[in-house]
């Protein structure tokens, strides 16, 4: 649906990646009261759907086209949160993982939020914005089996905690948030591969982290959250 121009106009903006995942689009429709939102993802029925909803714009877009992203964010007047939400998660030890699968796991889970970050903090400093990782409690834990993941989840909450002391003069807040199982198509793919049951209501609601990422967004400006981490109940 779309809104009256000025309203739009006068809204914060909000960019969320991986706005097709579950976390994702939960995120970008939380966001969407009181926010413009372009949600960015590669899935097109979950893109028409999440173009159904007031104020979300979204964006058919692969962010590993580097350039491409660069033109988004360089298109917009404005942004006010950058919400990193897409990763992959493939289970790997260190003995049966090779460099490509390493390569490929640390470019979506790193170097393209790495990027996308460089590519928006002229703006989010003019905004005096806020960047949210969607981290994992693997980005916390190790856990076996699952190296790779964990890996690459630590390396982004040591750029979260980097970029925090690098724009704090500029007043940009840097929040990391770990959710624990959540109830996402990748988390039952992840079971299914290690042939362990998917339960249904025993994991975090995608309602749950969003209803986090708009706690970090409602914060004032004098204060920010900077490490959330997000357990299932039944834990």
């Amino acid at each position: 649906m779309n809104v009256d121009r000025n309203r739009q106009e006068d809204r914060p903006v909000a960019l969320v990646t991986g706005a097709t995942g579950g976390i994702g689009g939960a995120i970008a429709r939380a966001l969407a009261l009181d926010h413009t939102v372009i949600a960015v993802g590669r899935d097109i029925p979950s893109l028409q759907s999440l173009g159904e909803v007031d104020n979300i714009r979204a964006t058919l877009a692969d962010l590993l086209d580097l350039d491409s992203m660069a033109r988004l964010i360089r298109s917009l007047d404005r942004l006010d949160v950058l919400v990193h939400s897409a990763a992959m998660s493939s289970r790997f030890t260190v003995e049966d993982a090779d460099a490509a699968e390493w390569r490929r796991q640390l470019e979506l889970n790193v170097v393209v939020p790495g990027e996308v970050t460089r590519f928006a903090l002229p703006l989010l400093r003019e905004s005096t914005g806020q960047v949210i990782f969607i981290n994992s409690g693997a980005g916390l834990r190790s856990y076996g089996g699952h190296t790779l993941y964990s890996a690459t989840k630590h390396a982004l909450k040591a750029m979260a905690d980097g970029l925090r002391a690098e724009e704090l003069d500029r007043r940009v807040r840097v929040a990391s948030v770990f959710p624990g199982p959540t109830e996402t198509a990748m988390l039952a793919g992840d079971l299914r591969k290690a042939g362990r049951p998917f339960e249904t209501g025993a994991y975090i609601d995608p309602e749950s982290i969003a209803r986090t990422v708009r706690t970090i967004v409602d914060l004032g400006s004098d204060a920010q959250l900077v490490d959330v981490s997000v357990r299932p109940r039944r834990e």
